[in-house]
């Protein structure tokens, strides 16, 4: 499997960042990794740990935190454990699946590399970090185990993947959206300025993108429903809101797909 890959460094209002991009047959996806405060959040995906090897040998932390147990995020966990030395810190209720062989579909094991086993500590609901005091956000929506973490001192909120677009067309098959537009409205109850994605960079106007991603899945969902209610079926509603097809649902055969929203918007309501 053939990727082109590409890797950009620079500091985003005094957080130093690396985004790394993959590319395969129309596909094309990124992923950051931030450092702050002696904090490195996120590591990458293992199909890019040659590249990030020199941000995440040189860069100066001294623990490291993850959004998620998604493998772009958590592929160079095991990298920096065994070079730097450093705690990583995850979400409690994926603790025991890092230990172990990966469990996600062959697609994303071609794409994003096979990750290796890692040990991880849990999180507390607030954590220190050289200078900061830091609130551990649940997020879930995503993924079921999926955090944000805001500097209480800068007022920088990191938001994993959370926000990635404000308008959303294709989810993975386990997400969903009413949990998502719920974890939303909590983010939106912090005092926070910067809002750092793993997949948008820093995002200018945050609060107000994140209002506004979070007014569009509430338009979605209501007009899921609505034509439910009129007896349109999942298909038919889905070609109503996103007749387009991405190149990404056919790539994961079907695992990303936006009849996934039309699903999950219906599932919690019944």
């Amino acid at each position: 499997m053939i990727l082109k890959k590409t890797v950009v460094t620079e500091e985003l209002n005094g957080v130093q960042s690396i985004n790394g991009t993959l590319s395969f047959q129309g596909v094309t996806l990124n992923v950051y990794s931030y450092v702050t405060d002696g904090i490195l959040i996120d590591t990458g995906g293992k199909r890019l740990q040659k590249q990030f090897a020199p941000f995440l040998l040189e860069q100066d932390y001294d623990q490291a935190w993850i959004t998620h147990h998604h493998e772009d995020h958590t592929g160079g966990a095991a990298f920096i454990m065994e070079t730097r030395n450093v705690p990583v810190f995850i979400h409690k209720m994926s603790i025991e699946e890092a230990k172990g062989k990966p469990d996600y579909p062959l697609y994303r094991q071609l794409f994003w590399g096979r990750r290796k086993a890692f040990e991880a500590l849990p999180f507390s609901d607030t954590m220190k970090s050289r200078s900061a005091t830091w609130d551990i956000i649940e997020t879930p929506g995503h993924s079921n185990d999926h955090l944000a973490f805001l500097n209480r001192q800068t007022g920088q909120l990191f938001t994993g993947d959370l926000y990635v677009t404000p308008k959303t067309k294709v989810i993975m098959q386990d997400e969903s959206i009413p949990t998502i537009i719920n974890s939303l409205e909590r983010v939106l109850t912090y005092d926070f300025e910067d809002v750092f994605c793993q997949h948008a960079g820093l995002v200018q106007n945050g609060r107000k993108l994140l209002i506004q991603k979070k007014e569009y899945l509430e338009d979605i969902q209501h007009q899921v429903l609505k034509l439910h209610d009129e007896g349109y079926s999942n298909k038919e509603i889905q070609q109503k809101l996103f007749p387009r097809k991405y190149p990404i649902t056919t790539f994961s055969s079907g695992d990303w797909d936006s009849l996934h929203i039309i699903e999950s918007v219906l599932v919690n309501a019944n």
